[in-house]
């Protein structure tokens, strides 16, 4: 089993995706793909009104994330190493959370030939929440647009997230316990982590320091 050039860090609003894939970028010098949820300009309306915007957030969420992906199907020559803070497949996630069943039906017709040309990662890295915590940590870093987020859709975006990956098979999978590791504020904590991810993987494997 050779180690991961493709990487994807994944979890629940808040969970520190971007954190990760930021430090994870830098102490690899790797070629970084973020997500750019600022940039929907339905997501705020959708915080306000979620079934009225459902949709649209949810539609203009797969295209952009699919040109991002297109874009950076040539890997960066310079950077031996890709990190990106989202996974293709988990718009679905989404999809599943938000949309009525009409809305649903059409969405998965455009998803699943758009999935086609998506490359699967190496590894993909589930940064394991609760519900409580993410709510913490959406307050911390205060961002407007998620004023109006209840803690219901988060608890039950938790609750979709670890249905959807408690299935998933493709790609190897790394289940991280993020309420016990602090990457961002403990060096050592980071590095434990790092060597937890750059190793070689096969299905499901979970890590969970000890505390």
């Amino acid at each position: 089993m050779s180690l991961p050039q493709y990487i994807c860090i994944e979890g629940v609003i808040g969970v520190g995706k971007t954190s990760l894939t930021k430090l994870l970028g830098e102490f690899l010098d790797a070629q970084t793909i973020y997500e750019r949820p600022e940039e929907n300009p339905f997501l705020e309306d959708f915080y306000r009104d979620p079934q009225r915007y459902a949709f649209q957030v949810q539609l203009y969420f797969l295209l952009s994330r699919y040109r991002q992906q297109m874009e950076n199907l040539q890997r960066d020559l310079f950077h031996e190493t890709t990190v990106s803070d989202y996974l293709f497949a988990k718009d679905r996630i989404f999809a599943h959370v938000n949309l009525e069943d009409r809305e649903l039906f059409l969405y998965d017709r455009v998803a699943s030939l758009l999935e086609q040309d998506i490359p699967k990662p190496d590894l993909v890295v589930y940064l394991q929440s609760t519900p409580e915590t993410l709510v913490k940590n959406i307050k911390k870093r205060g961002r407007s647009y998620e004023n109006d987020m209840s803690a219901d859709y988060l608890k039950s975006l938790n609750e979709a997230y670890n249905r959807f990956f408690f299935h998933y098979k493709e790609a190897p999978l790394l289940v991280v316990n993020s309420t016990l590791v602090d990457f961002v504020n403990n060096k050592g904590d980071f590095q434990e982590l790092v060597n937890q991810i750059m190793r070689p993987h096969s299905g499901i494997e979970y890590f969970s320091p000890a505390r």
